[in-house]
């Protein structure tokens, strides 16, 4: 299965001279040439050619990378700067760039200094996009996000799907995709391709969704049978765990200088977590590290059935707590909070007594310095923040000298939508030369 978390930050390179160990030094592509090197052009070699045509595709990405991953709009000499290219080898390639629609530039800045204005650069927004579909306990849905960041068009279905058919949710979602895909095409919208975020275990090295205990999902061909619906039939999705995907979405929210690491927590149904460590998630082996939710927090000793964190801090859970129906809406919680609600509120803080307890254990395995709280968590992040600070303040074993601190996830709403098409479009960074004959 194709995977889904690619590792940006790479530097230009003459691909011609790298070796697997040690990457050469970059080689603008206007470096002069000597008159031996102008006689030897005349002799067709296509090894050469490919090496070239390599170079030139990699440094594109790497171009294309500093104007999609900057938190604020880049010059060319400012990418020059950051890659170690060439100025004017930055001019041809952001040039290239314009033509294809994939880049734009904004008015020009005056600066201080003597000299032209700088113009900034940035994605060109509705030309291209990744989308981005979920099915969770309690919807399924799709988002189209271009390169600039934008949201295009989404759809979100509520709906109970515990112990639900694949079949028929898988079939219901390509439904939701239909009308989503025609309105960006007749926008003239170019999609990358789409990425579906599942909660559960997806090998990412075999493919199959392994295992959605409240989906009550086992082994599960979800790409296989997307593909032979004909609406995603060119479309085949790639496959992560939501958790991961909505902490690639943090991520990107979170970029700047220094590439962030962070413990992300997701609170849904279920609870997710993900590990960011310098930008990149750590999958683990299979794509399968992060599940904070089957950590267990209480019992198994004695003859006791261990309990998970899931058990005790779940949506469910709190819903239970809070004098709720079964399966109510996470809505309701935060409606009977508002009003001031004791039991809701005792049931929230107890509910995050047990989340610091989990992630305290995983602080002291993994040694992360900031705790990012996303989901349902977020939506009652004034009444829980302090909790798990306090957890983590007392058992945490470095907490002396470093406290992993907390905040509330930046992502928004529906964040494994965003990463996931953040995830589609990451491709297109990776190799724009197939973007220039269709979108110019």
């Amino acid at each position: 299965m194709p995977r889904v978390d690619d590792e940006p930050g790479a530097r230009a390179v003459d691909v011609a001279a790298a070796t697997p160990q040690q990457p050469a030094a970059a080689i603008p592509d206007d470096a002069p040439r000597t008159r031996e090197g102008r006689a030897a052009e005349r002799v067709p070699d296509r090894g050469r050619a490919a090496r070239q045509a390599q170079m030139r595709t990699h440094n594109l990405s790497v171009t294309l990378a500093q104007v999609v991953d900057a938190p604020s709009p880049p010059s060319r000499a400012q990418i020059a700067s950051a890659t170690g290219l060439a100025r004017g080898t930055v001019t041809g390639l952001v040039d290239l760039l314009i033509e294809a629609g994939l880049v734009r530039e904004l008015d020009p800045v005056v600066v201080a200094r003597a000299g032209r204005p700088a113009v900034p650069l940035a994605p060109t927004p509705g030309r291209v996009a990744g989308v981005g579909m979920e099915v969770n306990v309690d919807y399924l849905g799709l988002r189209a996000v271009d390169l600039a960041g934008g949201v295009l068009v989404e759809t979100v279905e509520r709906a109970d799907l515990r112990g639900s058919d694949p079949d028929a949710v898988l079939d219901r979602l390509a439904q939701l995709a239909a009308p989503v895909l025609a309105s960006l095409a007749a926008d003239g919208v170019r999609v990358a391709g789409t990425a579906l975020a599942l909660p559960g275990l997806v090998d990412r090295v075999t493919g199959p969704l392994r295992y959605a205990p409240n989906l009550g999902w086992r082994d599960v061909d979800v790409v296989g049978r997307l593909a032979a619906h004909p609406v995603l039939a060119d479309l085949p999705p790639r496959v992560a765990n939501e958790a991961n995907l909505a902490a690639r979405a943090e991520a990107h929210a979170r970029r700047g200088r220094v590439a962030p690491s962070f413990l992300y927590v997701s609170g849904e149904v279920g609870v997710g977590g993900a590990l960011v460590l310098d930008g990149e998630i750590f999958l683990g082996r299979h794509g399968w590290g992060g599940e904070i939710g089957h950590v267990v927090v209480d019992g198994g000793l004695d003859g006791a059935r261990p309990v998970s964190l899931e058990q005790r801090a779940g949506q469910d859970a709190i819903a239970r707590a809070a004098g709720l129906a079964p399966g109510a809406p996470f809505a309701d919680v935060v409606a009977a909070l508002a009003a001031g609600d004791a039991r809701a509120r005792q049931a929230v803080r107890g509910a995050a007594r047990w989340l610091g307890l989990a992630v305290a254990t995983v602080a002291n395995v993994v040694d992360v310095s900031e705790v990012v709280l996303g989901g349902t968590f977020a939506l009652v992040y004034d009444d829980v923040q302090d909790v798990v600070r306090e957890a983590l303040a007392d058992r945490v074993i470095f907490a002396d000298w470093s406290a992993p601190s907390v905040c509330r996830s930046a992502a928004g709403d529906y964040p494994a939508m965003t990463g996931g098409a953040l995830a589609v479009l990451r491709t297109v960074v990776s190799d724009p030369t197939p973007w220039f004959a269709t979108t110019s």
